[in-house]
């Protein structure tokens, strides 16, 4: 039975509750100034846990329903500090992706989320904000990616958006990028040395840099803003760069080989530097894509063509594995060095055109030349006006069409004009053996006029004889 009691005996002090729980601890309470509700709120303690303990009301359940209850936003502030892994860029993207999504359908606690207002939700955003499809997708999956967490911190049973189909992003590409040609980048690079401008608060000698290392490792601007001197192995028997888990986008520590011709330019960009010093410092910061912008326009390359655009990341990364591609690496091999999880993926970076299709078709060797076909070049007799022909003297304009066809038929096959295909003759024909000696003589005369009745078919129907040769090479078989 749990206890009711008063600490001091001081005016509108509160009772105090204590009673034992489903697991047996001793649980503290406090009650109100009034006693009798106190004793009602003691007794209601007691039931719950003699329940509990009994297996009529589920714990688990229990609390999952009293966190489906709280404010919505006491979960989302815990889901911010979870986001540690994360850059800071990112997880404030997806929390401001989510707070769109649950204001706008005006949730307030967890057990107020189902799909059909999320969906209408969207629906509605690309309609009124004209949003792509694959904008879409990121504010989906980043609803999906607080959902599963609180599935997993046992916040929720499941996931309540789980099943939403992700709209196709192949049938609305907002922004088509395109892959520059080697040509192009070795114009931009000299371009860009012989320039004297400042780009975003960059100098021309580190501008060549910059576009030098993302061609040749198809880094993106993250993962470049973050290299040190010290993630250069150059004195290794394979040089290599590595890019720190922090900053990959996949947030994992990767070891890429690097380029003869990088190898060499690193070593002389880093004499004097300290090996924490960044190769390109405060690049993080920089509007890659103007600059590139603005250094395509000065190198006289369109920025824009009908195959895409040309912005930093389709300068290097996109630039980097098509070049990959056209140089006879396997597609496996460049899913590894691009660090793509899916050939899918890679298969996206890869721009291949018609003049590339052509060149490759061209390595294919010819086809052989094939003789024609004469397994049906039997050895009848055609000096006969009727051997083939279905002509016959007593056949008219008149003649029913069945009666000339069994006419036609009787005299080809069997008629004096055709060689006589009794022992010891052999039937000869291109691509079939001729028959064994050994073979009777009724045999060897059924088979011979079987095959000129069947030749003798295809002529009357019109059958163009010479496809017949695979028909008499599997009866040889």
């Amino acid at each position: 039975m749990p206890s009711i009691f008063k600490r001091n005996d001081r005016k509108g002090e509160p009772y105090t509750i204590q009673y034992v729980d489903h697991r047996g601890r001793r649980k503290t309470v406090k009650a109100f100034t009034d006693k009798a509700l106190s004793e009602q709120l003691a007794a209601k303690l007691e039931s719950e846990a003699r329940m509990r303990r009994t297996g009529l009301v589920d714990p688990e359940q229990e609390t999952y329903l009293l966190r489906k209850q709280m404010p919505l936003e006491d979960h989302l502030n815990n889901f911010a500090k979870m986001q540690g892994d994360n850059s800071a860029k990112y997880g404030e993207l997806t929390l401001t992706r989510i707070r769109r999504v649950m204001n706008g359908c005006a949730f307030t606690c967890l057990a107020e989320i189902t799909t059909e207002e999320v969906r209408d939700f969207l629906q509605r955003m690309r309609t009124e904000n004209n949003i792509g499809h694959r904008t879409y997708n990121h504010y989906l999956q980043a609803c999906d990616t607080f959902l599963n967490w609180c599935v997993r911190t046992k916040r929720l049973l499941t996931n309540p958006l789980a099943g939403i189909e992700r709209l196709n992003t192949e049938v609305d590409v907002r922004h088509q990028r395109r892959a520059l040609t080697p040509e192009e980048i070795g114009q931009l690079v000299r371009s860009v040395a012989a320039s004297r401008k400042n780009y975003q608060l960059q100098t021309p000698s580190m501008r060549v840099r910059i576009y030098t290392v993302a061609y040749l490792t198809g880094l993106r601007h993250q993962e470049l803003a973050s290299l040190r001197v010290n993630s250069f192995q150059l004195n290794d028997a394979t040089p290599t760069l590595t890019v720190d888990a922090v900053h990959s986008k996949h947030r994992r520590k990767d070891v890429l080989p690097m380029h003869p011709q990088l190898v060499e330019n690193v070593r002389q960009w880093t004499q004097g530097m300290k090996p924490q010093q960044h190769l390109f410092p405060g690049l993080e910061k920089k509007k890659l894509y103007r600059m590139i912008q603005l250094d395509l326009r000065d190198a006289g390359i369109a920025y824009e063509t009908e195959q895409g655009i040309a912005d930093f990341h389709a300068a290097g990364r996109h630039t980097y594995i098509t070049q990959l591609i056209r140089s006879g690496v396997s597609l496996p091999t460049a899913m590894e060095l691009a660090r793509h999880s899916d050939v899918k993926m890679t298969m996206r970076y890869t721009h291949i055109g018609l003049e590339d299709r052509a060149s490759a078709l061209a390595t294919l060797p010819p086809a052989p030349s094939t003789p024609v076909d004469t397994a049906l070049q039997m050895r009848c007799i055609s000096g006969g006006s009727g051997c083939h022909k279905g002509a016959r003297s007593d056949i008219s304009d008149n003649t029913p069409k069945k009666e000339k066809r069994r006419k036609s038929l009787i005299d080809n096959t069997y008629g004096v004009n055709c060689q006589d295909m009794s022992y010891p003759i052999k039937v000869e024909a291109a691509g079939i053996e001729p028959a064994s000696r050994d073979i009777s003589m009724m045999a060897s005369t059924r088979v011979a006029n079987g095959l000129c009745l069947v030749h003798s078919v295809a002529y009357w129907r019109g059958y163009p004889t010479n496809q017949l040769g695979a028909f008499f090479s599997l009866l040889r078989a």
